[in-house]
This record gives C-alpha cells, sequence and structure tokens, in this order.
C-alpha cells in the first residue's frame, strides 16, 4: 500500500463551528420543522390581529397567512443563509414584529379599514424596509449605546413581555378563543405540555431531548384530539394548493405620516433585531461584531420590503425560536434555513399550514410560556456581566423593566397619549428598549462632547491627549495601583488615535516592565483582609470580600499571611471572575503548591486583568467592541 502524500498527512482538519454545520437531511427536516411548529401560531397571528381589526373579509386573511409563510421562509433563509453583507448566518428565524401591530392597524383605520387600506400599509412597509436597509452601516456606528447592561434589559423585556402571549393561550377555550382562565381541563393541557417538554429533558438525552418541544406539542395535540377538543375542520375547508401573488390588493399607496410611523417602528424592530442577535451569540457562542449587527438589520429591511411586496409586514427575529436554540442546544443555522424552505412549501400548501393551526391554545400556550421564559433568562444572564454595584447600571434596569411591565399589563395607557407620541407606549418591548438606550445615554454619554475615555465618561479623548504628566497620573494612576513607572510608560505612547491604544498602553505597561518593576508592582497592591485604622477593606476591588463575618475575615487574613510568607509579595486575585468567597480561598491555597516563577506569572496575568477592568470602569463604553471580547474572557475556565 503507498504512503500517504506529505500534503494529505499534514493537512490539518478544517475546523467548522456548531452554528455552520450541516447535519443530515432527516435531523434537517426535524429540527426545521420544530422550529415551525414553535414559531407558527405567533407568526400567523399577526395577520389575524390585522384583519380582524380592519375588517377584513375571511378569505382575504387566508391571502395574507399564505403570504406571511412565504415571505417567512425567504427572510429567514437570507438571515440563516446569507449573501455579501446581508444576513447574520446565525440560527434567526424571521417572523412578522409584533411591534408593529398596533401602527398597522392605525394606518389601516386611518385609509378607511378593509382591503383598499392595506395598499398605504404595504407603501410604508416597502419605504421603511428600504430606510433600514440603508441606515444599517449608520446604525453600527450607534453600537457603543447598546453595551451589556441595555441587550441585556433589552432581552429580558423581549421574555418578560412574551410570557403573558404565552400566558393568554394558556388559558384560551380552544374551541372560541375566548378566555376561560377557571377551566381546569385547559390548566391541564397548558401545564402537562410544560411537564412533558420538562419529562423529556429529564430523561432522555441526545436527538429526543432536543425535540422536546415538539413532541410535547405533539403528545398534547393527540390527548387533546381524543378528548374532543382539537378539530381538522380548518384543513378540510382549506384548499389543497394556493399561492398569494404579489400585489394581490393592488399597487401600493404612499402616504408621508404613514411611511414615518413605519420607519420608527424599524428602528424600534432594529433595537429588537440587536438583542436577538446578541441572545442569539450568547447561546451559540459566537461573538457578535459590529458588521454582523449591520448584516442583520440589511436582511431585516430587504426582508421587510419583500415583505411588502408579498402583502405581508416587517420583519424580525422571532424570540420563540431565540429561547429554542437554547433549549434544544442545536446550533446550526441550516435547521433554521430548512424550516425557511418548510415555510414557503406552507405558503404553497393552505392545508397542510391548516393542520398546524389547529394546535389548540392551551397545548400550543404551555409550550410559548417555555420558550418565552427562557429568553427572559438569557437575558439575566447577559445583565450577570453588568457591574449593579454602579446605581446608574441599577437605575437603567429597574426603570426600563418597570415601564415594559406596566405597558404590558395594561396597553391602553397609550390612548391617554397624543398621536405619534402613543406609538412609544404601543408595547411593552418598544418603550423599555427606549428607555433603556435613553437612560444609558443619559448616564453615560450626556455631559461632554466627544467620546469618553474616563472620569466617569467626562473626559474626552483630545482632553487626554492634552494632559499633562501630572493630570494623567491623578486621572489614571489608580489603575496601576499608582506605580510611577507603569503610568510614566502609558504617557509615553501619546497621543492616542483610539480609545483601544490608550488601553493598550496600560496593558502593555504592566506586561513588558523589568522584573524589579514588575515585583514593585505586585507589592503595590495590599494583602486580602487587610484593613485601614477605620476598618475598610484596603483590596476595594473585592466585592467577595466586603462584610465578612469575624471567621472568615480571620480565614482570608491567614491565606493572604501564608502566601506573603511562601513568594514574598501579596496575594492578587482578579475580583471580577472570583466573586464568591469560598472561591477566594480555594483559588489561593490552590496557588500555594506553584512555583515562585509560575506564582510571579499568575499574579501578573491577575493584575493584567484588573488593570482592563479597572480602564473600563473609567472608559464609561468608549469602546464596546473592544469591551465585548475582553469579557469573553471572563467565561473561560
Amino acid at each position: 500500500m503507498p504512503a500517504p502524500s506529505v500534503e494529505t498527512a499534514t493537512t490539518p482538519k478544517k475546523r467548522v463551528h456548531p452554528v455552520d454545520e450541516v447535519l443530515p437531511v432527516p435531523k434537517l427536516a426535524t429540527y426545521g420543522f420544530q422550529h415551525v411548529v414553535a414559531f407558527y401560531a405567533g407568526a400567523v397571528l399577526v395577520p389575524i390581529l390585522i384583519a380582524s381589526a380592519i375588517d377584513l373579509p375571511s378569505e382575504e386573511l387566508v391571502k395574507l397567512i399564505t403570504a406571511d409563510l412565504f415571505t417567512c421562509g425567504i427572510a429567514s433563509i437570507i438571515q440563516a443563509v446569507g449573501f455579501w453583507k446581508i444576513g447574520v448566518r446565525l440560527p434567526l428565524l424571521q417572523g412578522v414584529t409584533f411591534t408593529g401591530v398596533s401602527p398597522i392597524i392605525a394606518i389601516g383605520l386611518a385609509h378607511g379599514g378593509g382591503a383598499a387600506s392595506l395598499l398605504y400599509v404595504y407603501g410604508a412597509v416597502i419605504v421603511a424596509g428600504v430606510f433600514t436597509f440603508v441606515i444599517a452601516p449608520i446604525f453600527v456606528k450607534l453600537l457603543r449605546f447598546f453595551p451589556p447592561v441595555v441587550t441585556g434589559t433589552l432581552i429580558t423585556i423581549i421574555g418578560l413581555c412574551l410570557v403573558p402571549v404565552g400566558a393568554h393561550d394558556a388559558v384560551a377555550n380552544p374551541h372560541t378563543g375566548e378566555i376561560d382562565a377557571s377551566n381546569l381541563r385547559w390548566l391541564l393541557y397548558a401545564a402537562g405540555t410544560i411537564a412533558i417538554i420538562v419529562g423529556i429533558q429529564r430523561l432522555f438525552r441526545g436527538f429526543v431531548a432536543t425535540i422536546a418541544v415538539l413532541l410535547g406539542l405533539t403528545i398534547g395535540c393527540a390527548v387533546a384530539f381524543v378528548l374532543g377538543d382539537m378539530s381538522f375542520e380548518k384543513v378540510g375547508a382549506a384548499d389543497a394548493i394556493g399561492f398569494t401573488e404579489p400585489f394581490v390588493f393592488g399597487m401600493p399607496k404612499f402616504d408621508v405620516v404613514a411611511c414615518l410611523t413605519m420607519i420608527i417602528v424599524l428602528l424600534i424592530t432594529a433595537v429588537e433585531s440587536t438583542g436577538s442577535t446578541m441572545a442569539t451569540g450568547e447561546i451559540v457562542g459566537k461573538r457578535i461584531k459590529a458588521s454582523d449587527i449591520g448584516n442583520v438589520l440589511r436582511a431585516d429591511g430587504l426582508a421587510t420590503a419583500i415583505g411588502g411586496i408579498f402583502n405581508s409586514f416587517p420583519y424580525t427575529a422571532f424570540s420563540e425560536n431565540v429561547g429554542l436554540v437554547r433549549l434544544t442546544g442545536v446550533k446550526s443555522r441550516w435547521v433554521v434555513a430548512a424550516a425557511g424552505v418548510i415555510m414557503i412549501l406552507l405558503g404553497f400548501l393552505p392545508k397542510v399550514a391548516a393542520v398546524v393551526s389547529s394546535i389548540p391554545q392551551p397545548v400550543l400556550g404551555g409550550a410559548a410560556l417555555t420558550l418565552f421564559a427562557t429568553v427572559a433568562v438569557v437575558g439575566i444572564q447577559t445583565l450577570g456581566k453588568v457591574d449593579f454595584t454602579d446605581h446608574r447600571n441599577l437605575i437603567i434596569v429597574t426603570t426600563s423593566v418597570g415601564l415594559a411591565l406596566w405597558v404590558t399589563s395594561y396597553p391602553d395607557v397609550a390612548k391617554a397619549l397624543p398621536s405619534g407620541i402613543d406609538l412609544l407606549f404601543g408595547s411593552g418591548i418598544s418603550i423599555g428598549a427606549i428607555a433603556a438606550i435613553a437612560l444609558n445615554i443619559v448616564f453615560f454619554h450626556l455631559g461632554s462632547r466627544g467620546p469618553r475615555v474616563a472620569g466617569g465618561g467626562s473626559i474626552t479623548l483630545d482632553e487626554v491627549n492634552a494632559m499633562t504628566k501630572e493630570r494623567f497620573t491623578e486621572v489614571f494612576g489608580k489603575v496601576v495601583q499608582n506605580v510611577p513607572w507603569a503610568v510614566e510608560r502609558a504617557f509615553e505612547r501619546r497621543p492616542f488615535a483610539k480609545t483601544t491604544a490608550l488601553r493598550e498602553a496600560f496593558q502593555d505597561a504592566v506586561l513588558t516592565g523589568t522584573p524589579d518593576q514588575q515585583l514593585e508592582l505586585m507589592g503595590a497592591f495590599p494583602d486580602l483582609g487587610a484593613e485601614d485604622e477605620t476598618g475598610h477593606a484596603l483590596a476595594v476591588d473585592h466585592v467577595a470580600l466586603s462584610n465578612l463575618d469575624e471567621d472568615d475575615h480571620d480565614d482570608v487574613v491567614e491565606l493572604a499571611g501564608a502566601y506573603r510568607e511562601h513568594f514574598g509579595f501579596p496575594l492578587i486575585i482578579c475580583a471580577k471572575e472570583t466573586e464568591r468567597f469560598d472561591r477566594v480561598l480555594r483559588n489561593g491555597w490552590t496557588r500555594m503548591d506553584n512555583s515562585l516563577a509560575a506564582e510571579k506569572a499568575f499574579a501578573l496575568i491577575e493584575i493584567a486583568k484588573i488593570v482592563n477592568y479597572r480602564f473600563s470602569d473609567l472608559v464609561a463604553d468608549a469602546n464596546p467592541i473592544a469591551a465585548a471580547r475582553f469579557s469573553r474572557f471572563s467565561e473561560l475556565p
């Protein structure tokens, strides 16, 4: 047998991220169908609500639903597969945004209702889609206004505000659609569906566990059918094959107010899409860059414009399916592409679509409760990276969530406001998003001109470059524990073209000092547990070591003393990454077994981390992309 060629033997196998993994066709079809089932009811709910409000005949509603499914499929493929700079290439399934429901109804009613009013709606949708596509690069430049405190708040709000949608279905009569919360049967359907999903996740692994939601819905439907609470009458009444052609209601008409209204809706949707993209990036373990947000928005804009042509509405990533990705652990974007193909087919097959639409509301509501709550948990995880000892972050989150839940609980508050302004209170998601963004700007970005760099965001980059050495040392000295040589090395790197250059100056100063200088820097840090004469901890970075009782404090002092005696310099641990008291002790005692050289290296790494976090506290989000990169380090074991 001939020996393998050198090229064959040494060529490394190309690394494939789980997002880009192409699964076998049977799995693609099954996982894709699960996405469609989870998404379907929410997708068709938008045209149903709009049709009901503007008095659209039932035969026209059928056209809206099939058009919606067809366009959802196209939009999902554009977003998941992508081409050029369009589409984020993540498992983001696209659906009609709920944010646009109230404004679309308002536009329709303002133009007399019925099918004729939809021409003005579609004109506005097309204009807003083109606008979103064009402003995508500009929106990317605004990404610094979306730090974790904003995106985490937004993701949490999306989940919390959608939970009532699932709760509504969970207590709805499947025959009439009316609320019947006191009916034990509907309660058992919803709770039983949840129990099945949880049970499958607990008892099974692998493929079966990943389709838990689909199995929960299937079993719930089977039980409902046996008990007479699920009917297939809609299937018999539907046509075997049907397609809604473009501009089926006529050529679009353009009204300035309607177009401006829809542009506002798309700007809000852009924020939602940013949050959903960040959430999906967290779930699948892929870093989201500024260019990715631009690709998302271009796909949203293109899909929305296509929606206006094919008799549908504005598009965004569906939160139900973001939750489904988290719940199942299936990260491949090709699964969403498969779901897109299935939706396109459903757009041609009204009878097949009618089968999915026959799922009893309580069964669907039980599954939706699980999915929406999962989205909220993703947001909470993002907020876990936020420093809540800073009261500004606390105010941003509490105020935004409070406003969102207020409007979600009492949506009629929008009626108390003048026309135009009432759009801000059109949904809990929109007002929560606006509040989070606005409060972040008020607390972290107002008060000076130019990019914020230091002093709680009050000093600009130009001011840093104009600082004397004394002023620079006063402002930035605490970043490096007020060690003169480290500050001087950073100062010598002026002028700084970007805030990243300023950050790198401090990092390089710490890591490139001479051995004696580095020992001096290590010695400048206080021992863990050390206190001043008033009893305040000197290791101010350590939240985990604040407010200890006497026994715990003695344990820390014992550790710090033993470490210094053994190595000759203080134990240094980055507090941001070791926030629990027991972990501080475990980390410290474990490091006692290291060699002196290894421990010096450990100490320098910990100091570099501390310097980075201290710098970030001063930067006030001057460079969110860099901050996002460094935040990833804290997730490594």
